[in-house]
């Protein structure tokens, strides 16, 4: 007894540390001139567990406001980003006005926060055998903010970019009453199909070690890997399969490492974690803003996918809405007038955030009836506009684009005698993903960053021209030609090994001589590319061998994309079997899991791609007049 009494003591010592911090050592002081107020509170959960809350308060407020949460794991108190007495200045782009009450709250185990920090947690379910998840505790913070933050107006708004878009995501899977609108920015949705940790199968290991790390490492903050060799082309080269190579540089703390190395196909485990699968049968649909970057270097399949399981539920069309921009990922509260080598006329973000993003929170939470957007608002690249559609993609005529003979790259379907076209790739001399060298995707240092947000806008042609790199190109287009939405690569493919990857990029190519930007002559912009690991021709859950030497038929989904090809510009598909180290090398010889390939089972193989007509490789397109 005398035990237990002191460890009673004991934990409610612990529970209280944070709630007495909070009173000592306040966020920041308070100025006689600040245009709001600050407040810090201990969220109480479900199950006891108190989570750290930062809200900021407009003084002088005329009437009751609405409440926007974002639930972080990446510092609540980073809402306040300078140290200014004015709201606006504190907030930056995120502000949208002294109308609304601005909140930030840290996961469980991040930060100020109590509670064991679980990466991704699961669902409540088969893997998550307790009584909360994101979801309960997103409901218990609404239900505590509308409750006890003076002079709100009983509505609250949640959002979030990335990690915080799987946040607000699961916020509405069972909805508070007062939770009336939402904004998922580039969230992460499946982490196995195209989002996080791998794409179709292949692996993304140095930015999952690299995130894992850095999140896991120390609970309570950010800490990231020392490198001693900067550039991770060759450091990752040498090291054979990734996944025991990088594992080693880790412990027990790292958690989601051992998820990885579990499940390097489709298991149950990432279908519960995927948010796009949540809402089947929804109790209720949240007013919902999807936004998705065109070209998002992190979450490029998460915001059009989670769209879409949506949509099919807005009967009305009233409630569901889709933006899409030419960004990076995050980059909607950025600067967007450009990315890399490729300008957009206009800064983009601020369009966005004054147009369509404010508009649609207006609306929602304050019922300003003036005040509604379009249900797709998409910024055509190429052509440097906004488009505004009724669903996404919109209607659109069909059209397969087909590899021929030569190199040659027509609507026109192979004839008669169109064979194929090999090419070998070896896994010690990989293609990489970026021009070298590549540094990873730190976000404490800016060359780094600047590079990482960069790498999918890079000019194609420091891969065209390899051995291990074929490529088509059609004529110069005789009138412009838009694609809107998904692209679908039909690949008919063989192989002397029994396993490949099959990376496939479709690319506009830039006058010879550029008329309107000297710099640009030549340039290979990468419109939709994505890698395809080819174990899983068959069934994403469970992998299986290639057959060697036969011709096989691959469905590889590429990107959506909203973009115009102008006159004298051409098409280009270029296909490659290795896009390293962003994505770890196939072996080329089946083995159970690739995670912990032997090196012994890296081995040179012969591809080929088939263009003729019974295998008539080709991308399948949406598209319109470009008009």
């Amino acid at each position: 007894m005398r035990i237990r009494a002191w460890f009673l003591i004991l934990t409610l010592f612990v529970l209280s540390t944070a709630t007495l911090a909070l009173a000592e050592d306040p966020l920041r002081e308070v100025y006689p001139l600040d245009d709001f107020t600050l407040r810090e509170e201990m969220v109480p959960m479900r199950d006891g567990a108190k989570l750290y809350t930062v809200i900021l308060t407009p003084k002088n407020a005329k009437e009751p406001l609405p409440i926007i949460l974002e639930r972080t794991p990446y510092d609540a108190t980073r809402l306040v980003g300078a140290s200014s007495t004015k709201l606006e200045v504190n907030l930056g782009p995120k502000f949208l006005g002294n109308g609304y009450i601005y909140a930030a709250q840290d996961l469980r185990g991040r930060y100020k926060s109590e509670g064991k920090y679980e990466m991704y947690r699961v669902p409540r379910g088969e893997y998550n055998k307790t009584g909360t998840d994101e979801t309960t505790d997103a409901w218990d913070a609404i239900d505590w903010l509308v409750k006890n933050v003076p002079d709100n107006n009983g509505k609250v708004g949640v959002w979030g970019t990335s990690y915080p878009g799987w946040l607000t995501l699961s916020a509405m899977r069972e909805p508070h009453p007062a939770l009336a609108a939402a904004v998922p920015f580039n969230p992460v949705v499946d982490v196995w199909k195209a989002d996080d940790w791998f794409h179709w199968g292949a692996f993304r290991p140095i930015y999952a070690f690299e995130f894992i790390y850095s999140m896991e490492t120390r609970k309570g903050s950010s800490f990231d890997y020392p490198y001693t060799h900067r550039d991770l082309y060759s450091w990752a080269l040498g090291k054979g399969a990734l996944g025991k190579a990088l594992g080693e540089y880790l412990d027990d703390r790292h958690e989601m490492w051992s998820h990885l190395m579990d499940n390097p196909s489709y298991t149950d485990y990432w279908r519960d974690c995927a948010a796009d699968q949540w809402f089947d049968h929804p109790s209720r649909l949240v007013p919902a803003l999807h936004v998705h970057g065109l070209w998002d270097q992190e979450d490029i399949y998460g915001s059009p996918a989670v769209y879409a399981a949506i949509e099919k539920h807005d009967t009305s069309n009233d409630l569901n809405f889709f933006a899409a921009g030419p960004w990076y990922h995050g980059q909607h509260f950025s600067d967007g007038s450009h990315l890399g080598a490729i300008s957009f006329d206009e800064d983009t973000a601020k369009r966005f955030r004054e147009d369509v993003l404010r508009p649609f929170l207006d609306h929602f939470l304050k019922g300003v009836e003036t005040a509604t957007i379009d249900p797709v608002t998409v910024f055509e690249t190429g052509n440097n506009r906004w488009r505004h559609f009724d669903q996404w993609p919109p209607a659109q005529t069909v059209r397969k684009l087909y590899l021929h003979a030569d190199g040659k790259l027509s609507f026109d379907a192979p004839g008669e005698g169109d064979n194929s076209t090999k090419y070998t790739s070896d896994p010690a001399k990989p293609v990489p993903n970026a021009p070298r060298p590549v540094w990873g995707s730190n976000y404490g240092v800016p060359s780094i960053i600047s590079k990482w947000r960069s790498w999918l806008v890079e000019d194609q042609r420091f891969a065209d021209g390899r051995p291990d790199v074929v490529t088509w190109t059609s004529e110069p287009l005789e009138e412009p030609l838009t694609v809107r939405g998904p692209v679908l690569a039909n690949l008919f493919a063989e192989t002397t090994g029994t396993d490949a990857d099959w990376v496939v990029k479709l690319i506009d190519v830039y006058p010879d001589e550029d008329p309107t930007s000297f710099a640009m002559s030549g340039f290979q912009l990468m419109i939709s590319g994505d890698i395809f690991r080819g174990r899983y021709r068959e069934d994403y859950s469970k992998a299986r061998a290639i057959k060697p030497n036969e011709v096989l038929e691959y469905q590889v989904p590429l990107p959506t994309a909203n973009h115009t090809f102008k006159r004298g510009h051409r098409m280009m598909v270029q296909i490659q079997s290795t896009w390293f180290p962003l994505y770890d090398r196939n072996p080329q010889t089946f083995v159970d899991s690739i995670m912990m390939a032997p090196d012994s089972s890296y081995k040179p193989q012969k591809h080929r791609i088939h263009h003729s007509s019974a295998s008539p490789t080709h991308l399948v397109l949406k598209v319109d007049s470009g008009n």
